[in-house]
């Protein structure tokens, strides 16, 4: 494991190279696509920088869902794993009729909007940051 700078920082870096002294230089479909790769890098960025909680999150709130045991996965990757597969369960559960009213149903929402609300997150266009004026 490296210690700095890290991949998060590497990729903000270069996100930052394309917005503040490549996007500036470029005209027509170059800077549209400077414009793009910068939001791509600061997406995977803010992956890495929430996966790992998100998906504690949602692990917990699946356990509770499905009343399963909480003990959480050691690696990401079994995490990452862990959840799908209790999607699946929840999904199953979805088709079978079991959230189509009640308690259970109100759950399922709940859980359902924090899940998007955290992948949006993460793959939402950055706020309005300020550019640098264009030549």
């Amino acid at each position: 494991m490296n210690d700095r700078p890290t991949g998060v920082e590497l990729l903000r870096a270069v996100e930052r190279f394309l917005e503040l002294e490549a996007v500036p230089h470029l005209e027509g479909p170059l800077r549209f696509h400077a414009r793009v790769a910068a939001n791509v890098v600061a997406i995977v960025a803010r992956e890495i920088e929430t996966e790992e909680t998100q998906l504690g999150e949602e692990w917990a709130r699946l356990a509770d869902l499905l009343g399963e045991a909480r003990d959480v996965p050691s690696s990401r990757d079994a995490l990452r794993e862990a959840v799908a597969q209790r999607t699946d369960a929840l999904v199953s559960r979805i088709r079978a009729g079991e959230a189509d009213a009640g308690d259970f149903r109100a759950r399922v929402l709940d859980h359902l909007r924090r899940t998007v609300e955290a992948k949006l997150t993460v793959s939402r266009p950055p706020r309005q940051r300020a550019r640098p004026a264009s030549s």
